[in-house]
């Protein structure tokens, strides 16, 4: 008879002994129905050990946005981005910045001067925030079109720093990471590429910490490190709609608005649809992640109160962990 350990045992096995896209896990924690029924972890990682979880960052973006709404300090989605930027100088003849929205940032539909990500650009200058707003726009107009920026919504920092007045790391450690016992979080300094590239690369713990630019702000786009129980954490809370220890994190509305379909995607994209910085696999089924670069992922099904966190070190062009979790992790549950 295989009992429910012996199936998780082959499932570390698995992992373990994996030569492709499986190898970089470090921790995986699964929770159904609130209540942790599996927690692993390889690589001499151990509980509380954080890595960067890359875009998982943009999706906490969007609860700490969720959140800044709530509290009135953002009116809506469709207030216009360059209302909490009144300093900024527009260039000369740029007409399309001033209609971009804050949904236009949330649904990647937001237009760019630029055919590929300028990194050395943005992540050389002093100023991150000022940098993408400098490429946000362009002769084309607001398309509607698909544009994943991962430089494009560090203005999004910007927009909660300047709402709250309170620095981002601050505004996540007072309204989001501490209401969900994750642990306090505190900036991540290094405006070098070379100190920028050993954030990304490393393969140890990195703390609990947020990349900062030279201006103090964070990372809007990647950079935040978590480990897999604070990303179940942030599941949770999803699946208890915006409730956490019988507390009030963020509305319901708020969880159910980035969390629904507005952009169909094609298999470029996994054939998903894209939320408010947050992937829907299947609408109906009400199953959608938050999904960075090295397979990080928090998996959350509503109907089945499944949630799935995985946290690993960088490895890039990972587009299995929606199947891996629903093939080897699911049917576990």
């Amino acid at each position: 008879m295989i009992t429910k350990k012996t199936e998780f045992e082959q499932l570390h096995k698995y992992v373990e002994e994996s030569s492709g896209n499986e190898k970089n896990i470090c921790e995986i924690t699964a929770i159904k129905n609130g209540r942790i029924v599996y927690e692993d972890y390889w690589h001499g990682y151990r509980r509380g050990d954080t890595l960067n979880v890359m875009s998982v960052t943009k999706s906490v973006m969007a609860l700490l946005t969720g959140i800044a709404i709530d509290k009135g300090l953002i009116r809506s989605v469709d207030q216009k981005v360059l209302e909490f930027f009144p300093d900024y100088l527009v260039k000369r003849g740029e007409k399309t910045i001033y209609d971009i929205t804050i949904r236009h940032l949330l649904t990647m539909t937001a237009p760019y001067k630029y055919k590929s990500e300028p990194w050395t650009k943005v992540c050389s200058s002093d100023n991150w925030t000022k940098a993408a707003l400098d490429i946000l726009g362009g002769r084309n107009g607001i398309t509607g079109e698909f544009k994943y920026s991962t430089l494009g919504i560090q203005i999004l920092s910007g927009v909660i720093e300047n709402a709250s007045g309170m620095k981002v790391i601050d505004f996540a450690n007072t309204f989001l990471f501490e209401p969900l016992s994750i642990p306090r979080h505190t900036n991540k300094e290094g405006s070098t590429k070379e100190e920028q590239f050993n954030f990304l690369m490393s393969k140890e713990p990195k703390g609990n910490v947020w990349y900062a630019d030279p201006q103090i702000v964070n990372t809007a786009g990647w950079g935040l490190a978590l480990s897999a129980n604070d990303l179940i954490a942030i599941g949770l809370m999803c699946l208890q709609k915006g409730i956490y220890n019988g507390n009030r994190i963020v509305t319901e509305e708020w969880i159910d608005a980035f969390s629904t379909p507005y952009i169909d995607l094609d298999d470029r994209f996994g054939n998903m649809s894209y939320g408010f910085l947050w992937w829907i696999i299947d609408a109906n089924k009400r199953i959608y992640a938050a999904i960075g670069d090295g397979g990080n992922i928090i998996y959350i099904n509503e109907a089945k109160g499944v949630c799935v966190g995985i946290a690993g070190t960088f490895k890039p062009r990972i587009f299995d962990r929606v199947q891996f979790i629903q093939k080897k992790i699911e049917p576990l549950l």
